[in-house]
């Protein structure tokens, strides 16, 4: 290896511990924050290095306010949102792709096309359809508007357009039909794909707030998201609890992107290739 070489390993290094380090500050900046007592955390004294370990915050979030509850709502939409947009976006995908019925280049420019529509435009317009429904502050007005993901119904489709037409043709041969063909064989082939997906859409689910936010208006349905916004006390903000609850339910998401890093990355590949 030459000297420019190395300079250059050396200096792309130091590049990346210098924006590893920037990333990582603000979560070891919360850690330190949750683990002091409200005194500490607003007195002139703290400084960056953690000089207690008090876990009253951690407790209070636990026990004394909403986060459980707030832990299940995430989840239950979470998951209802991920199957539904993988469901019916692969539907969509396969009718587009495989079969013939009038308007369908029609259809998938409008998918297309969604993507110059910002979200913050519908909000307005979503809203008002929600309250016409009566579906504020219910299950089904939180997870209705977030059942449309584009890209979702876009990667399936160069998938389902890449496999051979024979293979279709040997399922018909066979009588199958249409559902044969999507969930016995069309679906096992892109396991890998579904997987990313539904991790990816999981996650943003769990990270909606703006909508949410919105069209819930009483503390037993909000996610936790939308429950960090309640974190406080008749004095002000309780900086320390309001840090450990963010912790607390950032965790799962966490965890989760631990357990399926490579799933996860393969799905931003994805999604940012599709978006591009």
């Amino acid at each position: 290896m030459t000297a420019q070489k190395r300079i250059e390993n050396a200096a792309l290094t130091a590049l990346t511990l210098v924006a590893g380090a920037i990333w990582i500050f603000p979560l070891y900046w919360a850690f330190v924050t949750s683990i002091r007592t409200e005194n500490r955390v607003v007195s002139d004294q703290a400084g960056l290095l953690p000089d207690e370990f008090n876990l009253s915050a951690y407790h209070d979030a636990l026990f004394n306010s909403s986060l459980v509850h707030w832990y299940v709502n995430s989840i239950g939409t979470s998951l209802i949102i991920t199957a539904i947009v993988l469901l019916t976006g692969m539907m969509c995908a396969y009718a587009i792709s495989q079969m013939n019925f009038p308007g369908r280049r029609l259809l998938y420019g409008v998918v297309l096309g969604s993507f110059m529509v910002p979200a913050q435009v519908l909000v307005v317009p979503q809203f008002m359809l929600m309250n016409d429904l009566g579906l504020i502050n219910k299950w089904g007005g939180i997870i209705l508007p977030q059942l449309v993901v584009p890209v979702v119904i876009i990667v399936y489709k160069q998938f389902f357009d890449a496999v051979p037409k024979e293979m279709k043709e040997a399922v018909v041969l066979d009588g199958g039909s249409d559902y044969t063909m999507l969930f016995k064989v069309y679906l096992p082939l892109n396991w890998g794909i579904t997987t990313a997906l539904a991790i990816i859409t999981f996650i943003s689910s769990w990270n909606a707030f703006l909508w949410p936010f919105l069209v819930i208006t009483t503390e037993d349905m909000m996610t936790i998201p939308v429950g960090l916004t309640q974190v406080n006390d008749a004095f002000g903000v309780a900086y320390a609890r309001l840090m450990s609850v963010a912790l607390l339910g950032a965790a799962p998401v966490a965890i989760a992107y631990l357990i399926f890093q490579k799933r996860v990355t393969e799905a931003v590949m994805i999604s940012s290739g599709v978006k591009g």
